[in-house]
């Protein structure tokens, strides 16, 4: 290696130390966006286990509106709280904003396979295929809470990371089952709402 590779490495190493010393020190922002995330479509997975099951008695095309009701609230709710924290000590830091961007493009990701699973059953016929979004989203959040663990170095983070991706895998196994939902809502509260729960406790209310 040359001279201007060894420090090219040496100053990639000084800023991950420096991104992992942040992280210990910096408390991590955004816990009332899981937890809003969490408790809105664990409802939205209650309801649509009751219209599947018909418990509710209503038309097919309830489960839809079901899914763009509860979509479509936690997008103002989502809105209201990003404001929130953009306005918060320590949004600034290199941990938040690499965060940050994790769930965001976690977001992206899963309105985007929302509309390719639309299409599919649309084309298809076949609404069973969004029996593989639990999977899907509990995987992409498993993803998520890894980059919160390696950059604030909690091993609690860590663990709800490691239960995200084994519940994707019960999900799989669920997928015949009429209890799908019940265990995808579950998991959200668990998985999502619980974890938000605890950052938002851990939220600085002064200058950092």
């Amino acid at each position: 290696m040359t001279k201007d590779q060894i420090q090219s490495v040496r100053d990639d190493i000084a800023f991950m130390r420096a991104l992992a010393e942040e992280g210990t020190q910096v408390p991590l922002l955004g816990g009332g966006v899981t937890l809003a995330a969490g408790i809105i479509f664990a409802a939205a997975s209650v309801v649509h286990w009751a219209i599947t099951e018909q418990v509710l008695r209503v038309p097919d095309w309830a489960l839809m509106i079901n899914w763009l009701g509860f979509g479509a609230l936690f997008g103002v709710i989502c809105h209201l709280l990003v404001k929130r924290v953009t306005t918060q000590p320590g949004a600034n830091s290199s941990v938040n904003k690499a965060t940050g961007s994790a769930w965001s493009a976690v977001g992206f990701a899963i309105f985007t396979m929302f509309l390719a699973l639309f299409a599919m059953a649309w084309v298809t016929k076949n609404g069973a295929i969004f029996n593989v979004f639990p999977v899907l989203i509990l995987a992409l959040y498993g993803s998520a809470w890894s980059v919160a663990a390696d950059l604030s170095g909690k091993t609690w983070i860590r663990l709800v990371a490691l239960g995200s991706f084994a519940s994707a895998v019960v999900m799989g196994l669920l997928a015949a089952s009429p209890y799908l939902m019940l265990g995808y809502a579950a998991a959200l509260l668990l998985l999502a709402a619980l974890p938000g729960f605890i950052l938002l406790r851990q939220e600085p209310s002064d200058t950092i």
